[in-house]
């Protein structure tokens, strides 16, 4: 999967926005206000970070040894970094996105969970 994909694939999903609130180089996505995606434009091959339940992530990692890792500037145990462009089933990537728009929406208030079904 390569970047414009990536981005595609987010932002397709409801109530996501994308933003360059750290530099310009870092983009952003973000569901109701919080973040649950990014990847630095600068990398080649693409790689992105995605927020995934900590015990999943261990499995993943040993499992994609050298292609998902530890979230690079983020939570270890919170965060994977994934190698886009090597390797990866495209499948697997869409679900990791899904994944972690889940873990963030299942953590928004009423309120806001209630906004987001009225998109």
């Amino acid at each position: 999967m390569n970047i414009e994909e990536f981005r595609t694939y987010c932002l397709a999903k409801k109530g996501v926005t994308e933003s360059f609130p750290f530099d310009e180089q870092t983009l952003v996505f973000k569901v109701m206000g919080k973040m649950f995606a990014l990847t630095g434009l600068e990398y080649n091959p693409a790689r992105a970070n995605l927020k995934c339940d900590p015990e999943r992530s261990i499995v993943l990692r040993e499992e994609y040894d050298g292609l998902i890792y530890p979230g690079y500037h983020m939570s270890k145990a919170h965060w994977n970094t994934l190698e886009l462009e090597r390797n990866l089933p495209e499948s697997l990537i869409r679900e990791l996105i899904d994944h972690s728009y889940d873990l963030v929406v299942s953590k928004l208030t009423r309120k806001v969970k209630s906004q987001l079904d009225e998109l």
